[in-house]
């Protein structure tokens, strides 16, 4: 066994003799011992799947640049935080520690019920064998087969395992899963079938010669075990990380030097303040709250028959800018079909009717071949084929005669007999064809240039009226353009695709003029080219001079392409910036399918395919994935919103207090930190994945200079804020005198605590009041959030006063202030100043900081409720503001 373990023998190619002997099996089968032996040495007949271990997948969710800072943080409040007289940070460890532990939980159960969805999918999907062991027929799992075991093959039957054929009649198999090719091939006695190709016609007995990993599928797989590509999700993670952690880092050191150096700090007063830039300056609750949004529209797209496998395969999709699409199976029906407009007629007196009964006499619908079943659904009843004759011989097709005939008696009792095949071989039948014989190539080299293929019918009388006699001269009388067409779909889908900005290639096994016809059909364009152009082959003179990358990038798609084809064009286009999608149902599509930024298996995909795709649809039709791509620049916008919110609260948070620690030497509780962040996070957590939205018509790409630049002066200006209300409450006589309430200066330690508390409601009031900003388009105060959104804020606005006016907590160091003080913040959130409102103006004219215009049309709202500002109703025309809310409700329809 060890030969077949190392592919030491060729077993495609051998004589079967030598088959039967290297397996050491015979016709009869194996014996259930034989087989349980040889499963625990080649293994189970599946995909290798990487399993990775819980409890490093759970770790894994703390090992990143958000979570390195906290981490810092808590072993700076239970090892560093000693002297003083005063005990460890006790309750700011516990607090930083659980956030840690919340983190990693919500983001690792909501990682496994991906797991969970798409491995409940595989096992409804796992296929099945019919097996010969011990001596009888058995119908087992097709992942328990080994080689040498004996299978039986019929129609409609997905071949489980590589196997070569037994004695018996031929089989048509058909291979599109594998090679693209939607013509089923002819395999008899001796042929090497693969595993995850199809048996359209008969039945037969096959040896499993290769099982799992070692069979043509798995070694397609191999190419993408070595296919690994960092999602664009983590790197925004990565990179929102290093800038907070540069950001702190700087701010630390001159911390350091400031209250160490120059003012001569208390060793432990100066580490509380170094806690608050630590717990203050990085967004922890980040990869929480993105992760429960990507879930929460995940959970929505399953519900619309998208399987997210990979759940920030979302956010790509969102960025998705070229769209690769398989043809046969994905883009057509992989159905053969006929367009009766354009049969030709080559007999007098005989009319496109004629043509189509005599071709479905010649054929056998019960076969389910595909050709017999596109000629006799021609027919407005398929009884109508043998209605009024009697079947006297039927002639099935071989690969040697390429045609199939039928002898028959009419209702006269005349015989006669038709026949339908390729049409060379209908030809050779004619007595005199070269006059004849050049009209019908004329028109099959017509048809090819169009993707056509072409069967012809021809015709006899048998006057002796003897299934065996010659019969007279045969009649050439017609051929039958046939051709895989369309989903029904897929032209509305590549239309709407493009309209959202999407580049759509073709990328398939077949021929040429075959994916030319097919583009054409489909309004996609017909600029393709064979795969040989990708390797700087047969190239005309207008591309002969363009480099592969833009070649790849300006067709329309590529045509005869083997797998590594499919590879490479997906490679060079991610070489080119773009981020790139490929649709696919083969196993010619895995390794395309897996190193693409985003891989969608269609509803009728095989197993692998399933298997390396990012994205799996369980609905036929492709036009869930353009709601998939709505959807995902929906949620996109909220992520978008919420990084340049948490960019903000975190410059706001770190440099605010960093001023306060630093020129009035104020020392502002570091568990307070936590606190703001748990209710800010809070809220958001539970709405941030129902906000109204509004996609974009084009795909998105994370601006982080944008949202950095954006992010950095809204924080500053509410650090501005913060520090303005602090020397106004803490250095002058303003609030009492305008409003009335308590004095805060700095007498006595009690008005520290209150201090401390009065900041502490500031900084919770605008922090939670600047999401309005974060999330609207133009002027937030006409903008209407979701009642759950302001459901959310209402809790956490009152739950953030009720600890401000009542909470008096040694260990934090505040001290109750009272209604008066809250009802001051509660004016303050509502004005945020000038600065929210030019930056607002600067969203709504769509203009980024490359100063290109973006065309960002709202797509938020269905219901009457306009979702475009006051501003704009007010301004805007009336006739033409109500344009285009038609037109955003088509575009979301």
């Amino acid at each position: 066994m060890e030969s077949i373990m190392n592919e030491a023998v060729d077993l495609e190619k051998v004589p079967m003799e030598e088959v039967f002997e290297t397996l050491k099996c015979s016709q009869e089968g194996l014996s259930t011992e034989a087989a349980e032996q040889r499963l625990s040495l080649f293994g189970h007949n599946k995909l290798e799947e990487k399993r990775e271990s819980k409890i490093l997948k759970f770790l894994g969710f703390m090992w990143n640049p958000l979570s390195w800072v906290m981490e810092a943080a808590a072993i700076m409040a239970i090892v560093l935080a000693n002297g003083g007289g005063k005990p460890p940070e006790w309750q700011d460890f516990i607090g930083i520690t659980t956030l840690l532990l919340i983190n990693s939980t919500v983001c690792y159960v909501l990682e496994n019920n991906a797991d969970a969805a798409s491995a409940a999918l595989m096992a409804h999907l796992a296929p099945q064998a019919k097996v010969l062991r011990d001596g009888k027929w058995k119908e087992e799992d097709a992942a328990i087969l080994v080689p040498g075991d004996v299978i039986s093959v019929k129609l409609g039957d997905i071949i489980p395992a590589d196997a070569r054929l037994l004695e018996g009649d031929p089989l048509e198999i058909d291979q599109s899963a594998l090679t693209g090719e939607s013509i089923p091939v002819s395999k008899g006695p001796g042929d090497c079938v693969h595993s995850g190709s199809t048996c359209k016609q008969g039945e037969i007995q096959a040896v499993v010669i290769a099982t799992g990993v070692h069979t043509f599928l798995g070694r397609a797989v191999h190419l993408v075990d070595t296919t690994n590509h960092v999602g664009h999700f983590q790197k925004i993670l990565t990179a929102v990380g290093k800038y907070c952690i540069c950001s702190i880092a700087l701010g630390l050191i001159l911390e350091i030097i400031v209250m160490y150096a120059v003012q001569h700090r208390e060793y432990r007063t100066g580490l509380d303040n170094l806690l608050v830039l630590l717990i203050g300056g990085i967004p922890i609750a980040m990869p929480t709250v993105l992760s429960v949004t990507m879930a929460i529209g995940s959970k929505r797209l399953s519900r619309q028959g998208v399987i997210t496998k990979r759940i920030s395969a979302i956010v790509d999709m969102a960025g998705m800018d070229v769209l690769c699409c398989d043809k046969t199976g994905t883009l057509t029906l992989n159905k053969l079909t006929v367009d009766k407009n354009l049969i030709e007629i080559f007999a007098k007196g005989v009319d496109v009717d004629t043509v189509v009964l005599m071709a479905a006499r010649a054929s056998q619908a019960e076969n389910l071949d595909v050709i017999d079943a596109a000629i006799v659904g021609m027919l407005a009843d398929p009884k109508k084929a043998r209605a009024d004759i009697q079947e006297v011989h039927f002639l099935p097709f071989d690969p040697t005669g390429k045609r199939t005939a039928l002898t028959y008696i009419d209702s006269e009792g005349k015989m006669h007999r038709v026949t339908k095949g390729a049409p060379e071989q209908i030809l050779n039948l004619l007595h005199c064809k070269s006059e004849i014989g050049r009209r019908v190539n004329a028109v099959i080299d017509k048809w090819a240039e169009q993707g056509l293929r072409s069967l012809a019918v021809a015709y006899q009388e048998v006057p002796d009226g003897s299934k065996e006699s010659s019969g007279s001269p045969w009649q050439f009388i017609g051929l039958i353009p046939l051709f895989d067409p369309p989903r029904h779909d897929s032209a509305e889908t590549i239309r709407r695709a493009l309209s959202l900005g999407l580049s759509v290639k073709m990328i398939t096994g077949d021929q040429l003029a075959i994916a030319k016809e097919t583009g054409r059909r489909l309004g996609m364009g017909t600029n393709m080219y064979p795969s040989s152009a990708l390797l700087g082959q047969d190239r005309d003179e207008s591309i002969v001079a363009l480099p592969v990358d833009e070649l790849i990038e300006k067709a329309d798609g590529f045509a005869g392409v083997f797998p590594e084809h499919k590879y490479e064009i997906v490679k060079h286009l991610q070489a080119r910036k773009h981020i790139c999608g490929m649709i696919g149902n083969g196993v010619n599509d895995v390794p395309a399918l897996k190193k693409a930024d985003i891989g969608i298996a269609v509803a009728d995909a095989t197993d692998a395919a399933r298997s390396a795709a990012d994205i799996v649809l369980t609905e036929p039709g492709l036009n869930v994935v353009i709601t998939a791509v709505l959807n995902s620049r929906a949620i996109f916008q909220r992520m978008r919103n919420y990084t340049i919110y948490a960019v903000s609260i975190t410059i706001h948070i770190g440099f605010g207090f960093r001023l306060l620690a630093l020129f009035w030497q104020f020392n502002f509780p570091p568990f307070m930190v936590l606190i703001i962040a748990i209710l800010n996070d809070g809220a958001i957590i539970l709405t941030i994945s129902k906000d109204r939205v509004r996609p974009s018509s084009h795909p998105e790409r994370w601006n982080l200079t944008e949202i950095f630049v954006t992010g950095s002066i809204l924080g500053g200006y509410l650090a501005m804020m913060t520090v303005i209300f602090f020397w106004t409450a803490s250095r002058t006589d303003f609030f009492p005198y305008t409003f009335g309430v308590s004095n805060l200066k700095e007498k006595d330690v009690d008005n520290w605590r209150k201090l401390a508390s009065a900041v502490y409601l500031q900084v919770s009031s605008i922090s939670q009041a600047h999401l309005f900003v974060t999330h609207a388009r133009s002027w937030s105060y006409f903008e209407c959030p979701v009642l759950f959104l302001a459901l959310a804020f209402s809790v956490a606005q009152l739950t953030a006063t009720l600890i401000a006016v009542y909470a008096t907590w040694s260990f934090a160091t505040i001290e109750g202030i009272g209604w008066g003080w809250a009802g001051i913040f509660g004016i303050l959130s509502l004005n945020k100043g000038l600065p929210s409102r030019l930056k607002k103006i600067s969203e709504r004219k769509n203009v980024s900081f490359y100063g290109h215009r973006r065309r960002e049309p709202s797509m938020g709202c269905t219901h009457l409720t306009p979702v475009c500002s006051v501003y704009e109703a007010v301004t805007e025309n009336l006739a033409g503001w109500l344009k285009k809310q038609e037109e955003e409700l088509r575009l979301l329809d």
